[in-house]
């Protein structure tokens, strides 16, 4: 789980109305969507129950395979009706090949928001408490929008012998298969021609995602001012300031106006929050032959909010990578 923590920090944090997010253990019951979590890996708590984004918008640009689930921030905003519940989403994809320098194609970013008087959620808001036992998030929302179990999406792919499990992709289908199902599906449950699917094992969440190893050398002025800041906070994984201005690691590839595309309203796209490198060693994943890597990940928003009905929102994410002369 990622707590959102305002206090204890530096008087230039305080000064900028930055809040950083640091990771902490939470219970199950804590990280569903009632509870309105900010979390990392396993699943998306879906905000909306409705109109999920789903294949082809959560395929990789570069390889056309299922992104996975990075993390979601609950990012409500004062003032604004229509987004007093607001959550974002970022997801990200899990070929190496597929992370080059300062490429951002490899993830996806998607913004929901509702109304305090909604369709899904009660009007005042929930207790800090387990809640009695309701709908499983895991396999299908009360909306009816069924869900793949290895990660959550919406997923209409039917496993073809106990049709009790379903996939977002026969990607994920085939990786469940060798992983769990396999073993678990019930012999005696209704059975169809569909093809049976078998293929090399591989996890989904956090554990998937791997870190690289950078080499010391002199850091860039930028760099330094980088190292300054989060000096006093080093385990920040997360830099929250909307209408704010990122914390870059570098000079290089920073973007301009033009480089950050309006939302389809037609409203500018502000910066709102960077995902920091620290997270990458809290995924604990390390492979020598290939990595997944970024210095920072900037995601813009649009500034209006605007209201797009139970409709999950594109928004734009920025990759940019340490220069090769810094160390990490």
């Amino acid at each position: 789980m990622m707590v959102m923590m305002a206090g204890d920090v530096s008087e230039s944090e305080r000064e900028t109305g930055v809040v950083l997010g640091f990771l902490e253990e939470a219970e199950p019951w804590q990280l569903l969507s009632a509870q309105f979590p900010s979390k990392v890996g396993g699943k998306p708590a879906w905000l909306s129950r409705l109109s999920l984004p789903e294949l082809p918008e959560l395929l990789c640009e570069k390889c056309q395979l299922p992104l996975g689930f990075l993390l979601q921030v609950y990012a409500p905003i004062v003032g604004f009706e229509r987004s007093f519940h607001r959550t974002l989403y970022v997801f990200c994809c899990r070929t190496p090949a597929c992370y080059s320098r300062n490429d951002s194609r490899c993830f996806k970013v998607y913004r929901s928001q509702l109304p305090r008087k909604n369709d899904f959620y009660p009007y005042d808001p929930p207790r800090d408490e387990e809640p009695d036992a309701g709908e499983d998030e895991h396999r299908l929302l009360s909306s009816g929008v069924k869900l793949c179990w290895l990660c959550g999406c919406p997923g209409q792919k039917a496993c073809s012998r106990c049709h009790s499990v379903t996939y977002c992709s026969k990607e994920h289908q085939t990786i469940d298969w060798k992983q769990r199902h396999k073993n678990e599906c019930s012999a005696e449950a209704s059975s169809s021609s569909g093809e049976q699917v078998d293929c090399a094992s591989s996890e989904l969440d956090e554990k998937e995602l791997e870190s690289m190893a950078h080499h010391e050398s002199q850091d860039s002025k930028v760099f330094q001012k980088f190292k300054k800041r989060i000096a006093p906070e080093p385990e920040q994984v997360l830099r929250y300031c909307r209408g704010g201005a990122p914390l870059w690691v570098s000079s290089e590839h920073v973007p301009g106006t033009a480089d950050v595309p309006k939302c389809p309203c037609g409203a500018n796209r502000n910066f709102e929050f960077q995902i920091m490198p620290q997270l990458l060693n809290y995924l604990k994943v390390d492979r020598p032959d290939a990595s997944i890597d970024w210095g920072m990940l900037a995601i813009y928003t649009c500034t209006d909010s605007c209201d797009q009905g139970n409709k999950y929102s594109s928004e734009f994410i920025w990759k940019q990578d340490f220069s090769e002369d810094q160390p990490c």
